[in-house]
């Protein structure tokens, strides 16, 4: 049986940073048994005092931190060393080294990334129009956005639109209803980037079925039926293909995958 490890998560910010760090470095290892506590906005040494406090109690105990403020930084480093706790600074080490190459010192001020800037105003924006033009909604307003996703039921449009309006792009997704016809100015819109997704059908026939069970809505026979959901899938990439529009198959792709796909499919389209 293998060990559990207590990982504690340290951040002088709101900790985001840091647990997208240890989500990509959990995922390489097959059998990594761990229990995950996370402290956000840590900026004081008692707070750090008392964390250690905590690691000394368990067996197996380790941290990662982000701490940009120098002195601290090293508090934390100092008091885990004395007491025997496993510590890993995540951007200690990439801050000197890009200080060195800039040739310019770093600020070293928490939650810098997090400035009121024009970016940050961007995003905002980008959510607030994508939340509102959801799952077809206000269609007649396609000349402001910035991708446009297509796609039958349950293909990941919505969460792939949120996560793309994060990045800062007014995102609209429609759903492809059989024998419903497509808004007409999709096939004049040359600002958008279009793109299509597909899945598997039996994928999506699994999906639709687990939905269908939790409404307890028995009458939609069609939504679930395999052949009628092929028949879906073959009709939207004969229409994607037909206007020449990207396709993407998410049936074994996370949002973050799809996403950083049609980010490349933006990059494209803007180079050429």
């Amino acid at each position: 049986m293998n060990e559990k490890y207590n990982v504690y998560l340290v951040s002088d910010s709101t900790g985001e940073t840091l647990d997208r760090i240890f989500l990509s470095l959990k995922s390489q290892f097959a059998n990594f048994d761990y229990e995950k506590k996370e402290f956000a906005f840590i900026r004081t040494e008692q707070q750090i005092d008392k964390i250690i406090k905590e690691c000394i109690k368990l067996e197996n105990s380790l941290i990662l931190y982000t701490i940009v403020e120098t002195k601290l930084a090293k508090y934390i480093s100092n008091q885990s060393g004395k007491n025997n706790v496993p510590c890993f600074g995540i951007l200690g080490n990439l801050i000197l080294s890009f200080s060195k190459l800039l040739n310019q010192k770093a600020i070293h001020k928490p939650s810098a990334q997090h400035v009121l800037d024009d970016d940050y105003y961007k995003r905002m924006e980008a959510i607030q129009y994508t939340m509102s033009h959801d799952d077809g909604k206000k269609v007649d307003d396609l000349s402001n956005a910035d991708v446009i996703l297509l796609g039958v039921s349950r293909t990941s449009k919505t969460p792939t639109s949120i996560y793309l309006a994060n990045r800062g792009f007014k995102t609209i997704n429609i759903p492809l209803i059989l024998h419903q016809k497509i808004p007409q100015e999709l096939t004049s819109n040359s600002k958008a980037c279009i793109v299509g997704l597909i899945a598997d059908p039996e994928r999506l026939a699994d999906i639709r079925r687990n939905r269908v069970a939790i409404m307890k809505d028995h009458k939609l026979k069609e939504y679930t039926d395999l052949d009628f959901i092929k028949k879906e899938v073959n009709d939207s990439k004969i229409l994607f293909k037909k206007n020449n529009w990207p396709i993407i198959d998410v049936t074994r792709r996370s949002v973050e995958e799809t996403a950083a796909s049609i980010l490349k499919i933006i990059e494209i389209k803007k180079n050429k």
